[in-house]
């Protein structure tokens, strides 16, 4: 390994929220920086009476209400912003600093500026103070790392997580950024899209904070394994194009704006609450058999395939063996709430049998991933209940299936997706790293020369995507005109959307490069909502939708 990183900190106080504290934990547990110096800015309020306060906030109210209601109302598990010292976490030196302060600015002394450039810092992070102007840009070897939480092409401003939420924008960015002087448009090293709550700042706030927090120890690895040459070339190509920014700076609203703008959210709430009375949603299979053998592609010539009002069926797998097609798939009775593996067989006629349960635990199980190894079949289901991904193989076509081995366990993974390449072995699987995150993000990819070995690779890209739009597997990966595709889930309006086809342009052990050429909407059909899974073998096509039915 090589030296150690110097970080150093920029804080308005020493309790930072969890989403940071545990970022600075992975800083030092994966041991390629160290944080060798907090600096502390010393706070200097003005001195305002209690009618001054209340007029300067007058304004906001129903905002400053509001968000005390929100954090009541959805009270998450793991709360992204509770306090934590974190000189509990490291005993380097503190400095002090007062700063030269406008409205929105801070600038820092001279004398300031050079007690920092004794400390040889390579990397600031930014955990405080207000827009950071002047020399304090230059002092750390690689600037000053900033979080803007929200994408800086789209929203620039504040609060944090609101406006995507009132505006019903599909989905939350998070920005890395080097600062300059140009607000919210510096050198961007990282983003990351996760879906938007569809009521609750909160939930939403909390669901990409602690997504965010893993981008700064991932990006202090890459420029420690890289070396500063070749990782800020790969920063100046991903920053090669001219940016524009032309949306309104966003600001916290006024009472009368948040007031129309919670009305609509409520008036919406309670228009489907209203027809949850009558309606329900319902994940069906549809399916195609084309007369050549290949993948069917227009959707409108589907026939449905309707499970029992008591339960649902997603994410179809298909096979051919014979003259019949089986499609495994996740039924989930609403009874149990608990997922199981079932199959139905579509003969050569297109007749289609019932559904039988051919694997069923104590856990969920979902997303029954298929494929064909030295004359064996195998499976790989979904088991992020059981914190594993685990590898079935089949004794007795379709129906008998034995546990052959736990790939990984301890982590909360879905989707898992294998894929056999220049003699490799290559999982696409979708992994939650932080508590409170989602896993619909960040698409992770491992390597093997042996199915059955412990040796699973991480890809030093990993994740390889992180995007709520295309991250998440769809199906089996295939080939069109000799060029590889992977089929993923744009979850980005809301779970399991639609999906995108992702052209792959590089696959190697240092590599990974997609490109998403085609998307697919629910638009076919009136009542379908979402659909999120693709499978094809032979001349059967098979996908699930999301229907809108009466009770």
């Amino acid at each position: 390994m090589k030296e150690k990183l110097r970080v150093g900190l920029l804080v308005d106080e020493f309790n930072v929220s969890a989403w940071a504290y545990r970022m600075l934990e992975r800083i030092k547990e994966e041991g390629f920086a160290e944080i060798i110096l907090i600096i502390k800015k010393e706070t200097q309020k003005p001195a305002e009476t209690k009618l001054d306060k209340f007029r300067k906030a007058f304004p906001y109210l129903l905002y400053l209400q509001y968000r005390k209601f929100d954090k009541y109302l959805f009270k998450t598990k793991h709360n992204a912003f509770a306090k934590k010292d974190l000189r509990q976490l490291t005993d380097c030196k503190i400095l002090p600093v007062t700063t030269i302060q406008t409205k929105h600015t801070d600038r820092l002394t001279d004398e300031d500026l050079n007690k920092i450039r004794n400390e040889q810092p390579d990397v600031l992070l930014r955990l405080g103070f207000k827009i950071l102007k002047g020399e304090i840009l230059n002092v750390a070897r690689f600037g000053i790392w900033s979080f803007h939480h929200g994408d800086n092409r789209l929203n620039r401003g504040m609060p944090a997580g609101l406006w995507e939420v009132m505006n019903e924008w599909d989905e939350t960015g998070v920005t890395l950024q080097i600062l300059t002087e140009d607000l919210d448009a510096g050198k961007v090293l990282a983003r990351s899209y996760s879906s938007t709550d569809d009521f609750s700042v909160e939930r939403n706030l909390n669901n990409f904070y602690w997504k965010s927090l893993s981008l700064v120890p991932r990006k202090l690895k890459e420029l420690n394994q890289l070396g500063e040459q070749r990782f800020f070339e790969l920063v100046e190509k991903e920053n090669r194009h001219p940016e524009f920014y032309s949306n309104q700076l966003f600001t916290v609203p006024k009472n009368g704006n948040l007031l129309m703008a919670v009305g609509k959210k409520i008036y919406k709430k309670l228009k489907q609450k209203i027809s949850d009375l009558f309606f329900f949603n319902q994940w069906h299979l549809l399916y195609h058999l084309n007369k050549k053998e290949e993948m069917s592609r227009s959707f409108y010539r589907f026939k449905k395939l309707l499970p029992p009002k008591d339960r649902f069926w997603a994410d179809p797998h298909v096979i051919k063996r014979g003259d019949s097609h089986y499609i495994f798939m996740e039924e989930l009775p609403y009874k149990t709430g608990k997922g199981h593996i079932s199959v139905i067989e579509v003969d050569a006629k297109g007749k289609v049998g019932p559904s039988e349960i051919v694997l069923d635990k104590a856990y969920h199980l979902s997303y029954p991933f298929l494929f064909e190894d030295n004359d064996a079949l195998y499976m790989i289901p979904e088991t992020k209940a059981n914190k594993t991904i685990e590898l079935y193989r089949c004794t007795s076509f379709p129906y008998q299936w034995e546990l052959v081995k736990i790939i990984k366990q301890d982590l909360e993974a879905v989707d898992a997706t294998i894929h056999k390449q220049d003699g490799k072995y290559w999982m696409f699987v979708n992994i939650k790293e932080n508590p409170g995150a989602s896993t619909m993000d960040e698409l992770f990819l491992f390597y093997t020369n042996s199915l059955l070995e412990d040796n699973w690779i991480p890809h030093p890209k990993n994740p390889i995507v992180s995007d709520v739009k295309s991250a998440r597997p769809a199906g089996r990966l295939f080939y069109h005109k000799n060029q590889l595709y992977r089929p993923s889930q744009n979850s980005g309006k809301t779970y399991g959307y639609g999906m995108k086809i992702c052209r792959v342009d590089i696959l190697s052990e240092t590599d990974y490069q997609e490109v998403v050429v085609d998307s697919i909407f629910p638009n076919w059909d009136k009542n379908l909502l979402a659909t999120h899974s693709l499978s094809h073998d032979s001349n059967l096509t098979v996908i699930d939708g999301l229907y809108r039915v009466k009770k």
